[in-house]
């Protein structure tokens, strides 16, 4: 029988992040909201599995802008540079077509009897999708986005 913790945290709201490169993208789903330390928390992990430099090219989410993330960035030396995208152009954001392909395609017909359920296909459909190289040039293609 599950801990009632464990089991009151797979009920509970959570929420998820993802990041995508030109071949691949990378997704992490946290309880609760998206907030400053979460994102702290999702580029250290970006930095540990991307070598080199990143070139992270956010939305308006305001905890994106936030001084803790800008804090963390700079503490890197140049190793992270954020950009933001225009006000209110999610389609200029590949990123936003990760999340409705799997609302769209993957998971549409849900019947969820709880959260942690959601969370869960959704982490398989989404591991799934990483693999799937066409379908995240498909992202960026949607996004219509000059190289």
């Amino acid at each position: 029988m599950p801990h009632p913790d464990t089991q009151a945290q797979s009920r509970s709201d959570c929420a998820g992040i993802a990041e995508i490169t030109y071949w691949q993208f990378y997704f992490r789903f946290f309880p609760g909201a998206i907030c400053s330390p979460q994102i702290v928390e999702f580029l250290k992990v970006l930095r540990r599995q991307i070598p080199g430099k990143l070139l992270v090219i956010w939305d308006g989410l305001r905890a994106h802008r936030s001084r803790m993330v800008r804090d963390y960035a700079e503490e890197k030396r140049g190793d992270i540079q954020l950009e933001f995208l225009p006000a209110y152009a999610p389609e200029l954001n590949p990123t936003e077509y990760i999340g409705g392909y799997l609302k769209t395609h993957e998971i549409g017909n849900l019947c969820a009897r709880h959260v942690g359920e959601v969370r869960d296909l959704a982490s398989r459909r989404l591991r799934s999708m990483q693999r799937r190289p066409a379908l995240v040039r498909a992202f960026w293609k949607q996004a219509e986005l000059a190289f």
